[in-house]
């Protein structure tokens, strides 16, 4: 018999996509070049076609985006978190995407017991997920390894949302993967980019606890409120229209 996709997986992993799609699209007619406003964009749709298969897996993917409340939501926190300067946002997506291609790796990898629409999502995700990776760490080399401001900045963005990244080891309903194997490749890919990149660890990175966010029970930062206020603006402004 195959094995139906978890209703808590599916919207973890599909919250997460759908709210860091919009807050890389936040960049759109702001980015510092215009090659990488494309860049940024291409990313966000990536993540909101990720974002609409999971949420279709479970129920209609306009209403889980548009009508749900900010406690129903269960994307990490390091996600939603705002844009911030450049280096921040790619901060950010240097944690998130390292992250996200080693689970949907083994997802995509994974045995008889992982349902087959997330193994094939996985699979298909993961060559999109290559290139968001990719484009994060060949910025934060460039960063960091750059001017004395450039490297400031890369620095702080990475300080600053280390305290995020405890969450996204935390188990998921649905998902039976070893977190622990996760979590270690995870930093040790994440370690090698900040050290050629000229960076230092964040503190808490070299076994210490780290602080972990309540994001995936609905528990979410100030940001948040206001970014999924704005998202779902149109749609609850006139609900049932079409294009």
């Amino acid at each position: 018999m195959t094995a139906s996709v978890n209703t808590a997986a599916a919207l973890a992993l599909g919250d997460d996509a759908l709210v860091l799609s919009h807050r890389l699209g936040e960049w759109v007619g702001h980015a510092p070049a215009l090659e990488e406003e494309v860049a940024l964009a291409n990313i966000a749709l990536d993540l909101l076609g990720q974002a609409r298969v999971l949420l279709s897996l479970v129920g209609d993917e306009d209403e889980l985006a548009y009508l749900r409340e900010e406690r129903a939501f269960r994307n990490v926190q390091l996600v939603e978190q705002p844009n911030g300067d450049f280096a921040h946002t790619i901060a950010r997506q240097l944690y998130f995407s390292t992250y996200q291609r080693l689970l949907y790796g083994r997802l995509a990898a994974g045995a008889a017991e992982v349902p087959e629409e997330l193994k094939a999502l996985a699979a298909k995700a993961v060559k999109e997920i290559a290139y968001h990776q990719d484009h994060a760490e060949q910025w934060t080399l460039r960063l960091g390894d750059g001017t004395p401001e450039s490297h400031e900045r890369m620095q702080r963005g990475c300080e600053a949302l280390w305290r995020y990244t405890g969450e996204l080891f935390q188990p998921v309903e649905g998902l039976d993967i070893d977190w622990r194997e996760l979590e270690s490749d995870w930093l040790a890919s994440v370690s090698g980019v900040l050290t050629r990149a000229t960076l230092a660890l964040p503190e808490g990175s070299r076994g210490t606890a780290w602080s972990a966010g309540a994001g995936r029970q609905g528990v979410h930062t100030e940001p948040f409120g206001r970014m999924l206020a704005e998202m779902q603006h149109l749609h609850r402004s006139h609900p049932g229209a079409t294009w």
